[in-house]
């Protein structure tokens, strides 16, 4: 086959556009295509009164070989690559052994999915509930402030991007295209078929949890095994090598070969680590807040008279701007017609984050607005980003009244520098509830001033972003790991054999797609190093 890429056409092109251009541009005869689908769509919306979509095609059509010499010198034209995945090993026929997973998150799952599909039933520890059970607690703490410590928007199945957008892209590299694996794996779960050639896929909360019950349905089909409320309390080494688990309630279970994949907000299995000596250390963090504005204004600025369009959807935005105190102030994790959520996993703190559904039809669009720090600023031993945290979330507590409200402030107010004391027109959407407050003292003096200098700025890009009435949560403290477990070209621990560090807590991804590409890339050294020994 031939992928055709770059082929532009008119935001609302009649049906058999694309066949049309597919002819025009190899120049050929109706009779000569086959067939052709659609490998990506994506838009253009530099020129908000002529946006336009763009496709990349694969296309199947007679005599291939003499258009492959006629466009050899096109870049836009060339052969489809082999995208099909391709295990790298099957367990042996007498297995002895049987790998761990630690975490179902999406690195966990989709390193349990991979290794259970060669053959190698893997055990999958969670130290948080099924899917449904823990929907059940992170909801009932966002409606009650009942904060259940390992079932929450971090712990349980599914992982912390289950409650988020469901976003299903990412910038990482990918040349064996495990991505593809990945959204293949999600829409043979339940997720929807366009996930595998929008640009910017994403499946949403409620979709996720009915995704991640079929994922570990199909493992468990495979011969795997999944244990929640099994928190791994330590690591059983034995002269540098691993060779097991103890559990929480006592059980200790033996693997030489151990997916570590606990995600980012794992904290005591960090103090376990550095405690079992395993080589960890301190990695860049970014701390800020979340802030909403109505959709609808997103909309207009993103896409002006196309606002509302139904294949253009709810408009999102990425902004970046490098302050004069050598600060860099972005965008992240924006969540288009969503929600600002409760994101705690410790008592006593206030941790925000976004979430969509599917629909993306809520009044708010947010995002975060962070400041990145570097080492300097704080880490003088391998978890003090971690302790950073802790500290900043304790005070968003304080600052919210105590009572896992967070504590909220009107764009204009914080510009200004004076305490929020009514909402204007932009309503919270964060519950358990919001605290006015003056968010100027929740983050370091320098941070503040970075994102103060940030917002105007943003303000020329998206017309309306600095208004009065936007609101600020705080805080968001989450954005990755605040350490990273090293590991060696052979996916093991630097000093600790048999331990796979994986996916976003061990600071190898940041967000849905990547961590499953990072769960796959860890199985197969796992499935390799298991079928040699």
């Amino acid at each position: 086959m031939l992928r055709l890429t770059e082929v532009k056409l008119p935001l609302d092109h009649a049906e058999d556009a694309i066949k049309a251009a597919i002819l025009k541009k190899l120049d050929i005869v109706a009779s000569q295509l086959v067939g052709f689908s659609i490998f990506k769509r994506s838009y253009d919306a530099r020129k908000k009164n002529d946006i336009g979509l763009i496709y990349t095609l694969d296309v199947e059509v007679q005599n291939e070989a003499p258009l492959r010499k006629r466009f050899k010198k096109d870049r836009h034209v060339g052969p489809t690559p082999d995208m099909g995945y391709k295990p790298v090993a099957q367990a042996p026929a007498q297995l002895t052994t049987r790998p761990i997973v630690i975490g179902t998150g999406p690195c966990g799952i989709f390193a349990g999915l991979v290794l259970a599909q060669m053959g190698f039933r893997p055990i999958l520890l969670e130290r948080g509930k099924s899917v449904r059970e823990r929907t059940v607690d992170t909801f009932g703490f966002w409606r009650k402030k009942a904060l259940n410590p390992e079932s929450n928007a971090q712990f349980g199945e599914g992982g912390a991007g289950t409650f988020s957008d469901g976003k299903l892209y990412s910038r990482v590299g990918d040349p064996e295209y495990y991505g593809r694996k990945v959204l293949t794996e999600l829409v043979k779960a339940g997720a929807p078929a366009e996930i595998l050639y929008v640009s910017k896929p994403h499946v949403g909360t409620l979709r996720l949890v009915a995704v991640v019950q079929r994922l570990r349905a199909e493992i468990e089909a495979l011969g795997g095994e999944f244990r929640f409320q099994s928190r791994v309390d330590d690591l059983e080494i034995d002269n540098g090598r691993v060779r097991g688990v103890r559990l929480a309630n006592g059980e200790q279970l033996a693997s030489d070969h151990i997916v570590l994949a606990v995600g980012h907000s794992a904290r005591d299995t960090f103090q376990m680590l550095l405690r079992r000596g395993v080589y960890l250390e301190a990695k860049p963090i970014s701390v800020g807040f979340r802030i909403e504005h109505p959709q609808s204004l997103i909309d207009r600025a993103r896409f002006g008279a196309q606002a509302g369009n139904k294949i253009l959807g709810a408009a999102d935005y990425k902004l970046v701007h490098h302050c004069t105190n050598g600060r860099a102030v972005y965008s992240f994790c924006m969540c288009p017609g969503g929600t600002v959520v409760a994101a705690a996993s410790e008592p006593g703190h206030v941790v925000t984050n976004g979430m969509s559904q599917y629909s993306r039809n809520e009044h708010n669009a947010n995002s975060a607005i962070v400041v990145g720090l570097d080492l300097a600023d704080y880490a003088d031993h391998p978890l003090a980003g971690m302790d950073l945290q802790r500290q900043l979330e304790s005070h968003a507590f304080e600052l919210g009244g105590g009572t896992y409200d967070a504590p909220a402030q009107l764009m204009g107010d914080f510009l200004a520098g004076r305490p929020s004391t009514a909402f204007g027109s932009v309503m919270p959407s964060y519950t358990p509830g919001v605290h006015l407050a003056d968010l100027s003292h929740s983050l370091p003096d320098f941070a503040i001033a970075a994102i103060r200098e940030a917002l105007p700025v943003f303000d020329r890009q998206i017309a309306g972003f600095a208004m009065h009435d936007a609101l600020l949560t705080g805080i968001e403290t989450r954005t990755s790991s605040p350490i990273r477990i090293k590991r060696n070209d052979d996916g093991q621990s630097l000093n600790t054999l048999g331990l796979y560090p994986a996916g976003e807590g061990a600071g190898y991804a940041g967000g849905i797609l990547s961590a499953g590409i990072d769960g796959i890339k860890t199985a197969q050294l796992v499935a390799l190093s298991m079928t040699r020994t």
